[in-house]
């Protein structure tokens, strides 16, 4: 099975679908990469009826979003606001990140993070230990 693209708290546009949904842009809220579904903040709203169980419940209609197919869906790049293809290009600690394939930048914010992390605790670290020799000595 494929990797899925899209991650929760990706900016996702429709790309299919009748004239009111084709074009709306939402937040990613859950991502189920067994079914290739996701769930978009404001799409696919379902209006559900809830019966009030209890005297101090309040019943009513509620609208709640339901998944959506990822193939019916395409990621918006944060630099270029552009609905874009995903491409994947080689990171600096050997793993690959997410990248606009308009414009280049790379879409992975969570991934860089972790990259500046690991790369100053790998140096505080060296620091610690060269600084634990010295005066061990």
């Amino acid at each position: 099975m494929a990797s899925m693209n899209i991650r929760s708290g990706d900016t996702v546009e429709v790309i299919v679908g009748d004239v009111n949904s084709r074009g709306k842009r939402g937040k990613v809220i859950v991502v189920n990469p067994e079914t290739h579904r996701v769930v978009v903040e404001g799409l696919n709203l379902v209006t559900k009826h809830r019966k009030p169980r209890s005297a101090q419940e309040q019943g009513g209609k509620f609208e709640q979003p339901r998944p959506v197919d990822v193939s019916n869906v395409m990621l918006v790049c944060p630099k270029c606001n552009q609905a874009t293809r995903v491409n994947h290009v080689l990171g600096d600690n050997g793993k690959y990140l997410r990248s606009c394939h308009k414009c280049g930048a790379v879409i992975d914010t969570r991934a860089e993070r972790k990259q500046t992390r690991t790369a100053k605790s790998k140096s505080t670290s060296t620091k610690r230990t060269k600084k634990a020799q010295t005066d061990e000595e």
